[in-house]
């Protein structure tokens, strides 16, 4: 029965569809086919979801690989320098903490006048508390037995000789300028000591490219300062004049050291000229009596202070006590003059009163 009624509308259906073939063209048939035609609204709606995701899209993750995108980190930052392109570094203002330290008594009893004269000068300041070291300390404290820095010294030698003879201007050392295209890899314009370290350097008082020193490309500032540098550096200052060659051989004779071979044949030079000031050498100022150098040791604040405390040679020279004692002199002389002005201001007035009781 049910096949029966199959058959009876698939044959109905059949008799339609041979109908409107017959019609193809007709009026009847062109309306039959326009009300078959599908909305055109209901297409543009099928269109448009089929073009929109359920969901919403995640964003595409920039390759990381990219350098571009990577340096600019948030939307709408400038990309980073490109190969080619320079950076300008800029320069990093020290902050000094304040010299009133209160441990210069730790230091041995033969060093102590020379920190506490140069700390008067402020020749001995430190760049906050752990520039210089890298150690927990209290600002207060100048820790005279710890071991000093190649920038520390680099920064006192430079400040020290300037202040020596700030009123000798052919003897003074230009700190660098921002312009100045750095000497060393590792001390660039926004380094705190860059003026005084490139400064030394553009003046030929420590070893670098400038001077013919090839291999030293490299300043480590944070190093410790070895007693051959101390005396490299500080020796030129005294003499103000090309040093004589030297030998180990020569430095052994004169100083009687018995590492001489261990220093290095740059220093061999400002070592032997070092003993040519006698009693005003640093060597002898700083260590002592000693029969070895030992060039390669660490050098101590307040060893490096016992050094800067003169500049000159075995003729003449100037020590920080005279530099004080010229303070104060200068000092007194101002408050003479000013004690004169105000008696003298005195006197006049008293001359224009006794004048004015005469006329009375």
């Amino acid at each position: 029965m049910q096949q029966l009624q199959y058959l009876v509308k698939s044959f109905g259906v059949m008799l339609f569809l041979l109908a409107v073939a017959g019609c193809e063209g007709s009026p009847f048939g062109q309306s039959i086919e326009k009300t078959l035609e599908p909305d055109p609204r209901l297409l543009e709606t099928t269109d448009t979801a089929a073009s929109t995701p359920d969901t919403v899209a995640t964003p595409e993750v920039a390759d990381a690989s990219d350098p571009t995108e990577e340096a600019s980190g948030v939307e709408g930052a400038k990309p980073s320098n490109t190969a080619g392109s320079t950076t300008t570094e800029v320069p990093v203002i020290p902050e000094f903490t304040e010299a009133s330290y209160v441990d210069i008594d730790e230091a041995p009893e033969e060093l102590q006048q020379y920190l506490e004269d140069l700390v008067q000068l402020d020749l001995l300041l430190l760049i906050d508390v752990k520039a210089d070291d890298n150690i927990e300390r209290n600002p207060n404290e100048f820790l005279p037995n710890q071991v000093i820095t190649r920038r520390e010294y680099a920064r006192w030698l430079l400040a020290a000789n300037n202040q020596f003879y700030a009123d000798q201007s052919a003897k003074k050392i230009r700190p660098a300028v921002e312009s100045s295209q750095p000497t060393f890899q590792d001390v660039g314009v926004a380094n705190i000591d860059f003026p005084a370290i490139q400064g030394l350097a553009e003046a030929g008082m420590i070893p670098s490219a400038l001077n013919g020193t090839a291999t030293a490309v490299k300043f480590r500032p944070d190093a410790p300062l070895t007693r051959q540098d101390l005396i490299l550096w500080k020796v030129p200052l005294d003499k103000r004049s090309a040093l004589p060659a030297a030998t180990a051989a020569a430095v052994s004779e004169a100083w009687g050291f018995q590492d001489a071979s261990k220093i290095e044949p740059i220093a061999l030079p400002s070592v032997l000229a070092d003993h040519s000031n006698g009693e005003f050498a640093n060597i002898r100022r700083a260590l002592g009596y000693t029969t070895l150098f030992q060039p390669d040791k660490a050098v101590t604040r307040a060893e490096a202070a016992a050094v800067l405390w003169r500049f000159g040679n075995s003729a003449e020279g100037i020590t920080a006590a005279e530099l004080l004692a010229d303070d104060a002199g200068g000092d007194q002389k101002k408050e003479d003059k000013a004690s004169g002005d105000t008696a003298s201001g005195d006197t006049a007035a008293k001359d224009d009163a006794q004048k004015k009781k005469n006329a009375d």
